[in-house]
């Protein structure tokens, strides 16, 4: 029997005015991504095709490749066409030996028409199409093992994190994190990754506050969590990051190494490390494609806005973000159940009835987003270094956790700010998870909020402003990048042609093609 999920009394006409303003404000930004591409994008048509590697100073041979195209011919037609042609007029015997080739500039590129045009293409799209072959391989594995060995008996599912910047170091931990009950486990990105406009390669050892997104990093925790999967009888799902300047090199990268959950906003970039916002929305476009076709749940970053912007003033943004997520992201072929949009438990607890202003606002989003697997982030900004008073405020986090059925419970801890959690502080943070668990987690089925009291009223007053915002941008000359400029979204300020990475950034010619967005885009499941 499935149980009862609590829900607001929305009004019907409301709900369906802000997800219409949604499409409205999201269509030019689609639009734009629609004819444009990026060098990570054409990189990652590589990454699909199966080149790997780099040189002595680590750049990947995808970077060198995707350089010596434009420089000679351009990418207005995309990477495809120039690279098979060359192989196919025997420039090189592979991808990789092209590659350097075109490192030291030894390699000819040209725009073929006629039939050399049609070799290419055909060359091209075999690659393409067993790059995707990959990518539903590992789906299908993913689907075998949740099969035989199980997923977690309840929802949320346990959010944990491990971030010592060393792989080797990182999987003991994710290990003991899962034996102790966590079911997802996050690696954090090292800090900076995501500025650099190339992936490094293979294992690595050292990375400042987080360890470096790589392919090989992927296979190793992901084989480590196999193994622990096993052992704990329920399959324990691997997180990482799809965003940054090679947000769709590592979308590919996480489909390829059946990664699980990926961080994916539409806006996170742009707001928080100032990547052009053309740049973001071309790119995370076809990252979300790929992550549809590999049955990954991207997790947005709306909780990063509570922490630049009042939790109370703000939480209107937070919807309008979301519903602009929700967009964007059926578009690209996500449906419901892989989109983990995101929202934080961040209110200042001396703020009067706070508890009841958070209930309301989770209560919100489960409503408006009933299929979706909520993740719920715990507070951050208002740990002082308290640890008594951070352990209780996890407590209330929890608990309206479960009061509103989150789907992914991000695990607060109480030396958040002070100092990187020890072990002893992430078993103590897991037993407030789990004694809320016992004690409250059927609550849900109970609660029933008044409707005329604080948290239905204080809901509908976010929608109501939600929609208002909604409203602003679509009659807005430059409609959401406009917005964006004006600082809507965290008080953050980017304009559309300031940020890193516009340089990255071609609009498309009348023959472009990219091998891999027609897989994608022809069998969106």
């Amino acid at each position: 029997m499935t149980r009862r999920r609590p829900v607001l009394d929305l009004d019907p006409a409301q709900v369906v005015r802000a997800r219409e303003l949604a499409h409205a404000a999201s269509a030019p930004v689609v639009d734009l991504a629609r004819t444009r591409t990026t060098v990570s994008v054409e990189r990652a048509v590589l990454r699909a095709a199966g080149l790997e590697g780099a040189d002595a100073e680590g750049i990947p041979w995808v970077n060198h490749l995707v350089d010596a195209v434009r420089r000679q011919v351009g990418l207005e037609q995309g990477v495809a066409v120039p690279v098979w042609d060359a192989l196919a007029r025997a420039e090189a015997g592979d991808l990789t030996v092209l590659a350097q080739k075109a490192a030291v500039d030894g390699v000819r590129f040209a725009l073929p028409s006629g039939s050399a045009r049609e070799h290419a293409l055909v060359g091209a799209r075999a690659a393409a199409a067993g790059g995707v072959a990959g990518i539903d391989a590992a789906r299908a594995e993913r689907e075998a093992m949740v099969a035989r060995i199980g997923d977690p008996p309840q929802r949320p599912w346990i959010y944990l994190i491990v971030a010592t910047g060393d792989i080797y170091e990182d999987i003991p931990q994710a290990q003991a994190a899962a034996r102790a009950g966590a079911d997802v486990i996050a690696v954090i990105r090292s800090t900076g990754q995501s500025l650099l406009d190339y992936v490094p390669e293979g294992a690595t050892r050292e990375g400042y506050a987080g360890t470096y997104a790589t392919a090989e990093n992927f296979r190793l925790m992901r084989a480590a969590l196999d193994e622990v999967s096993v052992e704990v009888g329920r399959y324990v799902r691997l997180t990482n990051y799809a965003s940054g300047l090679c947000m769709p090199e590592i979308a590919t990268l996480a489909g390829l190494r059946r990664l699980d959950m990926m961080l994916n906003d539409s806006m996170y970039g742009i707001l928080f490390r100032d990547i052009n916002p053309v740049r973001t929305f071309v790119d995370q476009r076809f990252s979300r494609q790929v992550h549809a076709r590999a049955g990954i749940i991207i997790n947005t970053g709306e909780d990063n806005y509570l922490t630049t912007a009042d939790a109370v003033d703000a939480a209107h943004t937070v919807t309008v973000s979301q519903l602009l997520n929700e967009t964007f992201a059926h578009e690209a072929g996500l449906p419901d159940r892989l989109l983990g949009l995101g929202h934080a438990f961040e209110i200042d607890p001396a703020v009067p009835e706070s508890f009841r202003l958070e209930l309301a606002h989770a209560l919100l989003a489960r409503t408006l987003f009933p299929d979706a697997p909520l993740k719920w982030m715990p507070p951050t900004r208002h740990m002082t270094g308290d640890v008594f008073q951070g352990y209780l405020l996890d407590g209330f986090f929890n608990l309206v956790g479960s009061l509103t059925d989150q789907d992914i419970l991000l695990v607060g801890m109480m030396t958040e700010a002070v100092v990187t959690p020890w072990l002893s502080d992430r078993d103590l943070a897991l037993q407030n998870v789990r004694y809320v668990q016992r004690a409250a987690g059927g609550l849900a089925e109970d609660f029933v909020p008044a409707p005329d009291g604080l948290i239905a009223t204080r809901a509908r007053h976010v929608l109501g402003e939600a929609v208002d915002l909604l409203e602003r941008i679509v009659g807005s000359e430059g409609g959401l990048l406009t917005a964006i400029e004006h600082g809507t979204f965290g008080g953050m300020k980017r304009p559309a042609d300031g940020g890193r990475g516009l340089d990255g950034v071609v609009e498309r010619g009348d023959d472009y093609v990219n091998p891999v967005s027609e897989i994608l885009e022809g069998d969106q499941r």
